[in-house]
């Protein structure tokens, strides 16, 4: 019997395989370095010496310093401590701004908080799936506590226009913050340039274990922790260090900073290869989200007339998303792509494509074709009904 091949891989962007490098790094620490980071004797000091070294490979990465680092367990609980901590140090100010197109991590805390009373505005975007910067001017005027808008998102990889969003909103005196899980490793990030206060990482979108990620806090910004305990991580994290994880994502933020062009340049190439495959068998096909500024890695494609839940059930040589994995398989349009105007019935067309390191030509022809044949035979299936 004839082995049955695993299916390509097009959803880095729900989650990424670790680095050999990374787990070769982390291993010592899963068996034999095994103590406490806060005890004051050797094995304690080995330990806390491991969690430096990460902060400052995870600092190189965003062009931080390394005491600027929290480390947390992952994205989610990086939004979560940057909204929810500034929302009680700055309780004064009860409104926050953000967008329309926020990842639940970032969209519920605000949510929770408008339901404790909390004013939140929610900036619009463009047919191209970036935020309208024009409105974020006036928006922001009445002295918001907070702006938080994602870097890149998540399901269309469009780059959000944040150090323009950032200029207005520290002239209004708000504090800035960014969701960068989609883009850190990715492409170049740098916090000084896009001017962020808080800046959110989450390990396993960048070859890194799960259950561990970093939040970038500016000296002297004002941030209260969520969770209460010991002093560990400046205070704003109490808890035992996931070290071993923690080790591994610093091993992950270095082999970005040495691979990130490289790795963009194949990747994006790659791309745009599959799209135009796609294209040229695929009449109507259409891009959610603009061509550029966009995630190297990422193509969010339109299938007309179908639903790309039933599309990638035909397809079972492709493992990909409708759209955010936490939402794949409801079988509902998402809300990012109808917020950028594209009407229901086509927004449920939507698949998305993400590559990573491991991505193959091959593996790009071969999906091409996978996902050619099921559009071809539910359109055929829709024909004649």
């Amino acid at each position: 019997m004839a082995e049955t091949l695993p299916p390509i891989y097009l959803d880095y962007n729900a989650s990424t395989p670790l680095l050999p490098e990374v787990l070769d790094a982390m291993l010592p620490y899963l068996r034999e370095r095994f103590g406490n980071p806060s005890s004051a004797h050797v094995y304690g000091q080995r330990l806390r010496e491991a969690v430096t070294r990460a902060r400052r490979q995870v600092a190189a990465l965003i062009g931080a310093d390394g005491e600027e680092i929290v480390f947390t367990s992952g994205g989610t609980e990086s939004n979560n401590l940057a909204i929810r901590g500034v929302a009680e140090a700055r309780s004064d100010r009860r409104f926050i701004v953000t967008s329309a197109i926020e990842h639940p991590a970032t969209a519920r805390p605000c949510e929770w908080l408008e339901a404790h009373g909390w004013r939140v505005t929610r900036l619009p975007v463009d047919a191209g799936g970036r935020v309208r910067v024009a409105e974020a001017r006036a928006a922001l005027a009445p002295g918001a506590a907070l702006l938080t808008v994602m870097h890149a998102n998540n399901e269309t990889g469009v780059l959000q226009p944040v150090a323009e969003l950032a200029a207005l909103a520290h002239d209004s005196g708000a504090l800035v913050h960014t969701d960068a899980a989609q883009s850190v490793g990715k492409v170049t990030v740098r916090v000084r340039e896009l001017d962020v206060d808080l800046l959110s990482i989450a390990g396993h979108k960048l070859y890194a274990p799960k259950g561990v990620g970093a939040l970038y806090v500016r000296r002297g910004t004002p941030l209260a922790p969520f969770l209460l305990g010991s002093a560990a991580e400046h205070g704003l994290r109490p808890g035992t260090e996931n070290v071993a994880s923690i080790v591994g994502l610093g091993a992950a933020c270095e082999a970005a900073t040495r691979d990130l062009a490289e790795v963009s340049k194949r990747v994006s190439a790659l791309r745009d290869e599959l799209w135009q495959r796609l294209t040229a068998e695929i009449p109507g096909l259409a891009l959610n989200g603009q061509p550029e500024p966009r995630l190297p890695n990422t193509l969010n494609a339109r299938f007309p007339g179908v639903s790309g839940a039933e599309l990638l059930g035909g397809a079972p040589e492709v493992a990909a998303s409708t759209g955010s994995a936490c939402h794949a398989g409801s079988g509902s349009a998402s809300g990012a792509i109808l917020a950028m105007g594209v009407p229901p019935a086509e927004a449920i067309g939507s698949v998305r494509l993400s590559l990573g390191r491991d991505t193959t030509a091959q593996e790009i022809a071969t999906a091409a074709a996978a996902l050619t044949r099921s559009w071809r035979r539910l359109v055929r299936r829709e024909e004649k009904r």
